[in-house]
């Protein structure tokens, strides 16, 4: 694959030069398609329960998710070693649909985040200020995590407008959360679009393992959604769910969303609602010894430190992802009882771990 990151280089070195931005856009996605196509082919992409074993990042991921009992599930995931061709950057990915056609948006922002992502990134690389000589597989200094969230930022807003235009795809009533991670060295830079969660691993001063949460829930009841009623949206609770905060329309009790930030869902992107990521980094040291991916229906009945337990305590960590999830669905049985299952899915990212024996 190797070919591809050279036509990605070449085509920063073109755009730097002055090219037109309608060609490098379109040239851009030509060859992050391709590299997607190529990784497909090649094994490097996993899009389903399983495990990865990334040689050259020198991590190893577990993979898990079940449908609850809603219906189909509409939550999937990802796991792309190699990500743009890059030996040391890999990209996991969580996606949690909702509404009638919530299982097909949430598949398709899951298909077209990462490839516009590797395009934009790409060219914001070409109008980064580096020196000639630079190389850019290696261009990860200061301007790394600044150039990752430009790139999430720019992505994550042509995703939607994307998602919106699709002729084939009724979104309207329909969408879909996402919180991925690009983990390129020691950077993980995370992206979170919705109520998903990524909690960090670490050693403590005394050895024990204890849990960083790395994003915020982004609910409708939190400070930072009050531009839902400034839009003039409405946030209340049903009767009967005390403390889940809800997206309604001025005038009709639609949709009922639990979370401020989506993918699609147009009924109310005019009344508060928006797919703007949070986009943040972590430095991962020695210390740290993995990262979980989660949808809310894990994070619904189980905490952080009995997350990272449940992980840490597995002999298998090939099977890692599925304990955690087997774990919150017979949770949801003992906390929320009478409540239909939640759809759960998790990825477990482990840093410096062999291939399990």
């Amino acid at each position: 694959m190797r070919h591809f990151s050279s036509l990605f280089n070449g085509l920063a070195k073109s755009l730097s030069g002055g090219r037109k931005k309608n060609y490098s856009n379109e040239l851009g996605r030509e060859a992050a398609d391709a590299m997607a196509k190529d990784a497909k082919k090649k094994d490097m992409i996993l899009c389903s329960s399983g495990s990865v074993n990334g040689e050259h990042s020198k991590c190893f991921a577990s993979t898990f998710t079940q449908r609850g009992e809603k219906g189909i599930n509409q939550d999937c995931i990802l796991v792309w070693q190699e990500f743009g061709c890059q030996e040391d950057i890999m990209f996991c990915g969580v996606f949690d649909g909702h509404g009638p056609w919530g299982h097909f948006v949430a598949k398709r922002v899951r298909e077209s985040l990462p490839a516009s992502l590797l395009c934009s990134w790409q060219e914001t690389l070409a109008v980064t200020p580096i020196t000639s000589d630079c190389d850019l597989d290696k261009e990860k200094g200061v301007n790394g995590f600044d150039i990752w969230k430009q790139s999430y930022i720019r992505t994550c807003a042509a995703v939607d407008k994307e998602l919106e235009l699709r002729p084939d795809l009724d979104s309207f009533y329909s969408g879909t959360t996402a919180l991925t991670i690009v983990k390129q060295g020691d950077l993980v830079v995370i992206a979170n679009v919705g109520d998903s969660r990524a909690v960090l691993a670490t050693t403590s001063e005394d050895g024990s393992l204890v849990p960083v949460q790395l994003t915020v829930d982004f609910k409708p009841g939190l400070p930072q959604a009050e531009r839902i009623t400034q839009c003039k949206g409405r946030v209340f609770c049903l009767e009967d769910e005390p403390g889940v905060h809800r997206i309604w329309l001025p005038d009709a009790e639609t949709p009922g969303l639990a979370m401020s930030r989506a993918f699609g869902d147009y009924c109310v992107k005019d009344f508060g609602l928006i797919s703007m990521p949070e986009v943040t980094q972590r430095n991962i040291t020695d210390k740290d010894q993995f990262i979980l991916l989660a949808t809310d229906g894990v994070w619904d009945v189980i905490s952080n430190q009995e997350a990272v337990e449940i992980v840490a305590s597995t002999g298998d960590k090939g099977k890692a992802a599925k304990r955690l999830v087997e774990c919150a669905v017979r949770a949801w049985g003992r906390k929320r009882r009478g409540i239909a299952v939640d759809d759960c899915s998790a990825i477990c990212l482990f840093f410096n771990s062999s291939v399990p024996s």
